[in-house]
């Protein structure tokens, strides 16, 4: 009798902790209407935070025909660089306080959602798929 072949063992990759916010745009606050125009992603394990923003200006004025676009991508563009080395009063600041700024609760147009957490073991791929799914069309 043959006995089966055995497969060699593979290592398991390494998956660590990460919280993520979805970036919303939400031009009447009044009104709740709001969509998905990023995502704020910190491991703190891998030493990450990063952000990837995208606006569909079409789905904004669908909600409000006189949206600022140019004032909505500039603050989007904002959680971006609040992510960057260069990131001005938050440059001083650890990756995990900037990300608690960021996804602090406020009553503006643009704003986080709720934190939320997962595990992975490539932050930037992860950023992309979240992208992907809750952001992009």
């Amino acid at each position: 009798m043959s006995r089966p072949m055995s497969r060699p063992m593979s290592r398991p990759m390494s998956r660590d902790v990460y919280e993520y916010a979805v970036i919303r745009v939400m031009p009447k606050v009044e009104r709740g209407e709001l969509i998905n125009a990023g995502v704020l992603l910190y491991c703190q394990p891998r030493d990450y935070l990063c952000a990837r923003v995208g606006l569909d200006p079409g789905r904004l004025r669908a909600l409000d025909p006189q949206a600022d676009v140019d004032g909505v991508r500039r603050a989007l563009t904002a959680y971006e660089l609040a992510c960057g080395d260069d990131c001005g009063p938050l440059a001083g600041e650890p990756l995990g306080g900037r990300f608690r700024w960021l996804t602090a609760p406020r009553s503006t147009i643009v704003q986080a959602g709720p934190v939320h957490a997962g595990l992975t073991a490539d932050p930037d791929t992860e950023l992309a798929r979240l992208f992907d799914k809750l952001v992009r069309l």
